[in-house]
């Protein structure tokens, strides 16, 4: 996935300091994919007032039956990205990966499939016409700037370890929860799990207290924090939280999301994650001018086939201003 918003706003994304727990409600917004092909995404962070959870800074849910607009992603051709890691993680349907670093692989469900851009690469997404149409997630997470410029890798990981608890099952697609770690690479501390519980449970998992949280119900009914979710918004949870306590009637299943709270200033564009609007520039430089030793071709693609950079707004890039409510939990 990638961000093909004709105009991008600028985000950047200041630290703050913890706000202890809280219970917050994020709206998702449909979000157009592909411009004229009419496809949207539930887009759920950034947000105005929470541009980062921990060092995930963008999330994005493809397929959502709740969204009106659209049936599948669209292909996307080649395009950049610095300054992140994607994570791609489908329920259903098959995706065609191919990138900069020699990657030409299937991405398919309950596999995790981790990008990491650091100085830059360009990747590219196709959806197979006899696979069923793709719904799943993706994300982003920001590298920290002593690890912003490390080389472009691409993994796959099949076998992720899980965490049981009563009524509930925890699929650790990054970082760790109690004593299981996922294999994925991770440079910041972090956690990313993907969790199902079952009807009629009340139940909890275990949550660093130095992290923040937020989840995202995919489906079924979840309360958390005395908050009834319905899928589709962002609760975010604040830190200071030993355990993420919840009840289910029907059943959930839910992406949760977390970490250190990010101690850096990030400037969020189009597909580039940096620290200054002369960081930005100059990738957007470098992709439209075909800088190969930064974005190399990808194998199997034409020149042609390269998705242009959006114009610059008119203006200097300026910080947004992190602002989170009082609501207690």
């Amino acid at each position: 996935m990638s961000d093909l918003e004709s105009r991008p706003d600028e985000a950047v994304c200041e630290p703050a300091p913890g706000p202890g727990p809280v219970a917050e409600l994020y709206p998702a917004r449909e979000v157009p994919l592909g411009g004229v092909r009419g496809v949207f995404v539930e887009r759920v962070l950034p947000q105005r007032d929470l541009p980062t959870v921990g060092a995930w800074c963008f999330f994005d849910h493809f397929g959502s039956p709740t969204v009106t607009r659209t049936d599948a992603p669209p292909d996307i051709d080649p395009h950049p990205h610095i300054g992140l890691q994607t994570v791609t993680w489908p329920f259903v349907g098959r995706i065609r990966h191919r990138d900069s670093v020699g990657s030409d692989v299937e991405i398919h469900p309950a596999q995790l499939n981790l990008m990491t851009s650091g100085r830059g690469v360009a990747h590219s997404e196709y959806y197979p016409t006899d696979a069923p149409a793709a719904h799943g997630l993706q994300l982003w997470i920001a590298l920290p700037g002593n690890r912003a410029a490390i080389d472009p890798h691409f993994e796959q990981h099949r076998d992720l370890p899980v965490f049981t608890a009563p009524g509930a099952r925890a699929t650790i697609l990054i970082g760790s929860m109690g004593e299981h770690t996922s294999p994925a690479a991770a440079y910041t501390p972090i956690i990313g799990a993907d969790v199902e519980v079952s009807a009629g449970t009340a139940t909890e998992l275990p949550l660093d207290p130095g992290f923040e949280h937020a989840l995202m119900l995919v489906e079924g009914d979840l309360t958390v924090a005395g908050v009834r979710l319905t899928p589709g918004p962002l609760l975010y949870l604040g830190t200071e939280r030993t355990e993420l306590r919840m009840t289910s009637e029907a059943g959930a299943h839910f992406l949760l999301i977390g970490g250190a709270p990010f101690e850096e200033e990030l400037v969020m564009w189009w597909n580039f994650v940096g620290r200054s609007h002369e960081e930005i520039v100059a990738a957007r430089a470098d992709w439209e001018n075909h800088d190969v030793t930064r974005f190399p071709d990808i194998t199997g693609h034409t020149s042609d086939q390269r998705i242009p950079a959006p114009p610059l707004p008119g203006l200097h890039l300026k910080p947004r201003k992190r602002r989170l409510g009082a609501s207690r939990s």
